[in-house]
């Protein structure tokens, strides 16, 4: 009997509760939508002096690491002459002190990287491949022209 008087009280007391019902006001500094479209802007645009034309997504690949040491006008000089020799690939430097790291490369398999360092082994002997967050490197797609 008191299980059926308990159970009845908690039926009637549930047809009571009802959801809260209001409306969500948001407040956010205008500058947001305006970094929004910014950013939406450089997205689209193709003959961006850095390519960004599409956005980054990082994932872990592989760099090349071609120098290290403390002389900065020398990680500098190393960063020169291999873009010099290879155009396309992006270059980074890195500094935990006290020392300069300069990596090359966007690549997303190991064999891509020791690919590029069998080809510029005779300009950089002392080539090391680090396992790190890359920036995906834009993917060619055939033209069916």
């Amino acid at each position: 009997m008191k299980t059926i008087l308990s159970i009845s009280v908690l039926i009637f007391a549930t047809s009571f509760c009802f959801a809260q019902k209001g409306k969500v006001t948001v407040i956010k500094d205008p500058m947001i939508d305006s970094l929004i479209a910014k950013r939406m802007e450089v997205y689209k645009t193709v003959d961006s002096p850095i390519g960004v034309g599409k956005p980054i997504v990082s994932a872990y690949g592989y760099r090349v690491q071609i120098y290290y040491g403390s002389d900065r006008r020398e990680v500098f000089n190393q960063q020169n002459t291999f873009r010099a020799e290879n155009p396309g690939i992006n270059t980074y430097i890195i500094y935990k002190a006290p020392n300069y790291y300069l990596r090359v490369g966007d690549f997303r398999s190991r064999l891509e990287a020791q690919q590029l360092m069998s080809e510029i082994r005779p300009s950089f002997p002392t080539l090391f491949i680090f396992r790190e967050k890359i920036n995906a490197p834009t993917l060619e797609v055939p033209n069916n022209d």
